[in-house]
């Protein structure tokens, strides 16, 4: 070797790297983690002064396509200048994104599922530092045949009051592909199921839609699903108008404050 000069070695080591880059093949890759994202997060309207929480969700995460298996991070940060005290997070799937598990959390039983939610965990975390973060691993299962929403409400303690919410947000893709072993979804994107159409469908003889609208660019769900979106500070889901989370015991209760009012 020491008769080889420096620029041959510098190539030799180079194609080295690139070599064993190849024989680890889309697996090394795919190891990395996805960046986070806060899209479809809002600041709660009644969130205390000097409180800044938010959310973050991979942009993209990957799903077996035979069996609909997936794992993804849900991060909560503190941006504020002081300690968080106690707060709670909810980790809540919609339509054919169900959370199977959420390691070190408490799963929401299901007569007291936020509204329009099919599974849902319930996370007390103890106090955040300025700048610090607390990242939880969820296992899930999202059905490709359909769309999938997340979402991730924090709450102030094991009160009502919401610092933060993420979603209800797509996770979803727009080119699938039926045959492949893994399908990669974006994160704010409405899923297309393979052979589905991606427009919106023609109306009828009688002026209406035959099938359900096409869900729009943005990822939010279609206007005739009903569910809650974030973005408009009166129509926040999780709390306020539609329900709010507080604790019992070991486990997050969603109750309607909505039904409260009406008392």
């Amino acid at each position: 070797m020491d008769g080889i000069r420096p620029g041959k070695r510098a190539f030799m080591i180079s194609a080295g790297a690139a070599a064993l880059a190849l024989a680890a093949g889309p697996a090394a890759l795919a190891a990395d983690p996805a960046p986070g994202s806060s899209a479809g997060g809002k600041a709660g309207p009644s969130a205390p002064a000097g409180y800044r929480v938010t959310t973050e969700l991979p942009e993209r995460i990957s799903v077996k396509t035979a069996t609909g298996a997936t794992t993804l991070t849900a991060k909560v940060t503190n941006r504020g200048s002081s300690e968080t005290g106690a707060i709670r997070l909810t980790v809540a799937g919609f339509q054919g994104l169900t959370v199977k598990n959420v390691a070190g959390c408490t799963k929401v039983p299901e007569e007291r599922l936020p509204q329009g939610a099919n599974s849902a965990y319930s996370c007390a975390i103890g106090s955040l530092a300025s700048g610090k973060s607390r990242t939880y691993d969820v296992t899930a299962h999202f059905d490709l045949k359909k769309q999938g929403q997340i979402c991730l409400p924090v709450t102030l303690r094991n009160t009502d009051t919401l610092l933060w919410q993420q979603g209800p947000v797509n996770f979803g893709t727009r080119n699938p592909v039926s045959d492949a072993p893994d399908t990669p979804l974006m994160l704010n994107t409405a899923n297309v199921p393979a052979g589905s159409a991606t427009s919106t469908p023609a109306p009828s003889e009688s002026g209406s839609a035959t099938t359900s609208p096409a869900p729009s660019e943005s990822g939010s769900a279609a206007p005739g699903q009903r569910l809650p979106q974030t973005g408009v500070p009166s129509v926040l889901p999780l709390a306020g108008a539609a329900a709010a989370l507080l604790a019992l015991g070991g486990a997050g209760v969603w109750i309607t404050t909505r039904r409260q009012s009406r008392r």
